[in-house]
C-alpha cells in the first residue's frame, strides 16, 4: 500500500506565501520523478512543477515561474512546493504525483495524492 498525502493548503491573501508538502509512505522501494499539479473549478488538472529523482527541478508552468519553487527530501520521502507572490488565479486543489516502484515489484507506476485546497483571496 502506497500513500501520498498533501498538506499545507489554506486561505491566503494575494501576495502571500504558502508551503505545500507531500509525504509518501508505504512499501516504497524507489521514487523517480515527482510533480505538483493543480485543478481549478471547471478546469482540467494541469502541471505546476516537476522534479527529478536527484532533486533537480525539471519543469515549471509559465504561470508560476519565478514565484514557485519545487524541492524534495529523498531521505524523508517528501516533496515541497514553496509558493510566493500568490495570485487569485492560483486558487485550486493542488495534487502530488509520484512515479515510484514498490518493494517486490519490477516496475514503476504513477500514484496521486488526495489534494489540498489553496485559496487566494482578500
Amino acid at each position: 500500500q502506497v500513500q501520498l498525502v498533501e498538506s499545507g493548503g489554506g486561505l491566503v491573501q494575494p501576495g502571500g506565501s504558502l508551503r505545500l508538502s507531500c509525504a509518501a509512505s508505504g512499501r516504497i522501494f524507489r521514487i523517480n520523478t515527482m510533480a505538483w499539479f493543480r485543478q481549478a473549478p471547471g478546469k482540467e488538472r494541469d502541471l505546476v512543477a516537476s522534479i527529478s529523482s536527484g532533486g533537480f527541478p525539471m519543469e515549471y508552468a509559465d504561470s508560476v515561474k519565478g514565484r514557485f519553487t519545487i524541492s524534495r527530501d529523498n531521505g524523508k520521502k517528501m516533496m515541497y512546493l514553496q509558493m510566493n507572490s500568490l495570485k487569485p488565479e492560483d486558487t485550486a486543489v493542488y495534487y502530488c504525483k509520484a512515479f515510484l516502484q514498490q518493494y517486490d515489484t519490477d516496475y514503476y507506476r504513477y500514484y496521486w495524492g488526495q489534494g489540498t485546497q489553496v485559496t487566494v483571496s482578500s
